[in-house]
């Protein structure tokens, strides 16, 4: 495994911890991850549910989360520390000027195009862009606006295919069409970043159910620089969500994998359960929205509230909530260290790679 630069930040392990909320993907998680080698991501989606103590309406207890997030996450590593924001979180404008100020290492942004990323970076930010992409054609559309609007490229692009866990870029019915697998995605988007590199490397990350040294090597083959991964760190001692939610990683097969219709907008990957079985007989209408976390979302046409069933999982309480998963998340059989994930994951990839 080689390492690889986003920005002017080497990382050492080509592994990006995939960012995970509510909740699941925190300081203790990202700053394990980074004391590998590898990056480690924050989720600031919901995060101010997480700070109930702090002064406040919810968005404002949001900005003052992250800063303490990102701070702790300083405090117990020197590696690499970045966050995930979805471009579709109301506050997604404040997470990002919080990212910034707070010297985050990297900034990942999906769910949506983030066209005016860029903006938000003053003279002296030293935080790296990277978008999170499902496409070629949203590859070359955020590298021409940002070089037309901003005189800046991507630091970065994170592809994220249908295998991925949570929200999708995708229509259900791609979702499983060979024209769309990250295989097929891979060598499209390298071929995009390379059209910039007079101006720019451009590494591209792969991401969404890899779950293996062996996956890894394939798709730094097809020409990836790195991997993402998020649902293998969640069965380890350091992911920040409960004992509970990550029993749940253990205790699922592959049949009990389901893809859901999100308040979002989108198609979304997750383990089955009570609570999805009870949106599924309409049991669970929200009455109001006390956070407007989403900008597209209107409770009156929601099937739920998203924030509040992330957040009742990531504590444990799943009949109120459900765990987002890729598709391979299922393969997981017990706890155990971040450490000893990434151990796992080198052997395996040069088990592979010295007999292949």
């Amino acid at each position: 495994m080689k390492s690889f630069f986003i920005g002017k930040y080497e990382i050492s392990l080509p592994i990006i911890q995939g960012g995970m909320g509510v909740g699941v993907s925190m300081n203790n998680l990202a700053s394990a991850v980074a004391n590998e080698g590898g990056v480690g991501v924050i989720s600031a989606a919901g995060i101010g549910l997480l700070y109930p103590q702090f002064k406040g309406n919810y968005m404002e207890r949001c900005i003052a989360g992250l800063s303490e997030e990102i701070r702790k996450a300083r405090e117990k590593s020197r590696g690499v520390i970045g966050i995930n924001a979805m471009v579709a979180l109301s506050n997604f404008a404040d997470m990002v000027r919080t990212a910034i100020a707070e010297k985050a290492d990297v900034i990942f942004a999906g769910a949506g195009l983030p066209l005016d990323l860029p903006s938000y970076l003053d003279k002296d930010s030293k935080t790296a862009l990277v978008p999170i992409v499902s496409s070629a054609r949203a590859a070359r559309l955020i590298c021409e606006k940002w070089l037309t609007n901003y005189g800046y490229l991507p630091d970065a692009m994170v592809v994220e295919g249908p295998k991925a866990g949570g929200h999708l870029g995708f229509k259900s019915n791609q979702i499983d069409d060979a024209n769309f697998s990250l295989e097929h995605l891979i060598p499209e988007i390298v071929e995009v970043a390379g059209s910039y590199s007079h101006r720019k490397n451009i590494p591209v990350v792969a991401a969404g159910g890899i779950a293996t040294g062996r996956d890894i090597a394939k798709f730094l083959e097809l020409g990836a620089a790195a991997v993402q991964m998020g649902s293998i760190f969640v069965p380890t001692e350091e992911c920040d969500a409960s004992y509970e939610f990550k029993k749940v990683y253990l205790d699922s097969g592959e049949e009990d994998m389901r893809i859901i219709q999100s308040p979002v907008g989108m198609p979304g990957r997750a383990f089955d359960g009570e609570f999805i079985q009870s949106v599924a007989e309409g049991k669970e209408k929200p009455r109001s929205c006390p956070f407007h976390c989403i900008k597209t979302c209107d409770y009156t046409k929601s099937p739920y509230c998203i924030i509040k069933a992330l957040y009742n999982a990531a504590k444990g309480n799943l009949k109120k909530g459900y765990a987002f998963a890729s598709k391979n998340a299922y393969l997981a059989d017990r706890i155990s260290s971040v450490k000893e994930v990434i151990d796992n994951l080198k052997s395996d990839f040069y088990r592979f790679t010295t007999t292949s």
